[in-house]
């Protein structure tokens, strides 16, 4: 039975807890056709799709052709306005556009449980027991970071929002902070790491399959694992 050992820090990088998460119960397989198109959609949906150039028709200047067609030497030309001309316009012009997507939410859903067990199976989540601060301190998250040895780019994942953590991250480099309710596909792919706090993961697993489906669904798998073990050795 495929499974993840998660270990519980405090903010002193000390270990006070593990957690065994069976990735199977999360999601039965990764799609990675799937985690493309979520990133791809996100990414398309933030583009401003402000880009615009001048066409033949925004250049200032007469359509009087330049010269006549034949007789001169000179190679044909129209009007100076043609965009194969210095100063003419853009022959394909570009213009404003909307490149706004959407995929279907339960393929998005699935697509950031899917993303999460990617993170779980390459050992980039750190769990930590708890995380705040009384008042605004970029020094006291950092050494937070620096005592979890955190040196990458992290995506910090807290239960809800909150502003004194919030004005504590934004100062740091490389670092991003967000309450579990807007995590998606991209924004948990987009860091290096993943650190969640303990009530963060308890909530975003809750999301996925209630806590007493996870328990029928885990007795089940170990029944079915002694099953296959039993017939193996006979």
């Amino acid at each position: 039975m495929p499974s993840v050992e998660l270990t519980v820090y405090d903010k002193s990088g000390k270990e006070i807890d593990k957690l065994t998460v069976y990735t199977e119960l999360l999601v039965d397989h990764i799609n990675n056709q799937l985690l493309h198109d979520a990133v791809v959609m996100y990414q398309s949906n933030i583009r401003q799709g402000s880009a615009r150039t001048k066409s033949r028709a925004d250049v200032a200047g007469h359509k009087k052709k330049m010269y006549k067609q034949k007789g001169t030497g000179n190679a044909r030309a129209g009007h100076r306005r043609s965009g194969v001309r210095r100063g003419g316009g853009h022959i394909f012009a570009k213009r404003p556009r909307n490149w706004f997507f959407r995929l279907p939410s339960k393929a998005l859903k699935k697509a950031a449980r899917m993303a999460f067990v990617a993170k779980l199976n390459d050992l980039q989540v750190t769990l930590i027991d708890a995380l705040s601060v009384e008042q605004p301190k970029t020094k006291e998250v950092a050494e937070i970071l620096n005592a979890l040895k955190i040196k990458d780019t992290v995506l910090v994942a807290i239960e809800k929002h909150n502003t004194n953590l919030y004005k504590s991250f934004r100062n740091i480099e490389g670092v991003q902070i967000l309450p579990v309710s807007d995590l998606n596909a991209y924004e948990i792919l987009r860091p290096k790491r993943l650190l969640m706090t303990r009530t963060a993961y308890e909530s975003f697993v809750n999301s996925i399959i209630t806590p007493s489906d996870y328990e029928t669904a885990l007795n089940e798998l170990k029944k079915s694992s002694t099953a296959v073990a039993t017939t193996s050795a006979t």
